[in-house]
């Protein structure tokens, strides 16, 4: 897929996959290709964690869930509130049962880190796209805080994780819903 729409169009939020596995050399070549995004000052902080043992992929999800409801205790105002009910089932996987979680992580206290693991995120999805596999970032995913759990990953207490992806062959690729047209606040010429 070499036209620029297209891949545009066909990088949707995927969160049913085909029960296949991604091959490992795969995701690393996507890596490969996420390295290639734009970072303040070409610091590249970015660090990646891939888990595609789907027993582990449960237990991150389990963490995820019981750390949020422990913020939406301390917290009911919280705007995550909302994802209360779904939180508390068990059955729910954060990650949609997907065979594959990338874990986009940095050093943290770097000012740009967001922005820079963002803009690797956005490689990682077009990357995945153009390979005909889904992804999807899953916030919820991110709250992981048991040592141990984060230690097995790679993602020492230093590193603060900005973008859980989840990547898999999509069961289908929907059709883009509609988007507003663009808001221009100013155009100075």
């Amino acid at each position: 897929m070499k036209d620029f729409q297209t891949l545009l169009r066909k990088r949707r939020s995927i969160r049913e996959f085909q029960d296949r596995e991604v091959p490992p050399e795969l995701v690393r070549e996507i890596i490969r290709e996420t390295c290639m995004a734009p970072s303040a000052m070409n610091r590249q902080p970015w660090r990646f964690s891939i888990v595609s043992n789907r027993e582990t992929i449960r237990k991150l999800s389990d963490e995820s869930k019981k750390n949020l409801l422990l913020d939406l205790e301390a917290d009911p105002s919280s705007p995550l509130q909302r994802y209360g009910d779904i939180l508390r089932d068990p059955r729910f996987n954060v990650f949609y049962n997907a065979p594959c979680v990338v874990y986009i992580c940095g050093p943290s206290g770097l000012g740009s880190l967001d922005v820079d693991c963002s803009l690797a995120a956005c490689y990682f999805m077009f990357a995945a796209a153009a390979r005909n596999l889904g992804t999807c970032w899953i916030g919820l995913g991110a709250h992981l805080r048991d040592a141990a759990l984060r230690n097995d990953l790679g993602i020492t207490g230093d590193l603060q994780i900005v973008a859980p992806i989840i990547l898999g062959y999509p069961k289908e690729i929907p059709e883009p819903p509609e988007r507003n047209d663009p808001v221009i606040l100013s155009i100075i010429q």
